[in-house]
């Protein structure tokens, strides 16, 4: 049975032992939940989600497009792969560049 982690998400159908889990580790979830697409799986247990926003230009009161990349860690109960739509979650740092989780896939 998955824990509530405070956030309404889909818990996983599947069950995992990872620690490092939100609904059947030890995890906790704090702060922002950003939406993004996975655009690298090559890491093991690590995506790398990239989110696209506009930026205003005051001066010429256009806007631009702009991207950033987080990397978030996936627990093996949530299959997150290359083109998943998916929502992170800020936790506490697991690695030096890792600090969210995924917690779940929207779909393609």
């Amino acid at each position: 049975m998955a824990r509530n982690i405070g956030l309404s998400v889909e818990e996983p159908k599947e069950v995992c032992s990872d620690t490092n889990c939100p609904f059947h580790g030890i995890l906790p979830v704090r702060g922002q939940v950003i939406t993004g697409k996975v655009v690298s799986d090559r890491m093991m247990g690590t995506v790398v989600v990239e989110r696209e926003y506009l930026h205003l230009i005051s001066k010429y009161n256009r806007y631009e497009k702009r991207r950033s990349r987080l990397h978030a860690h996936s627990p093996p109960c949530i299959h997150a792969k290359v083109g998943d739509t998916v929502r992170i979650a800020e936790c506490r740092p697991l690695s030096k560049t890792t600090t969210f989780v995924v917690v779940e896939v929207k779909g393609p």
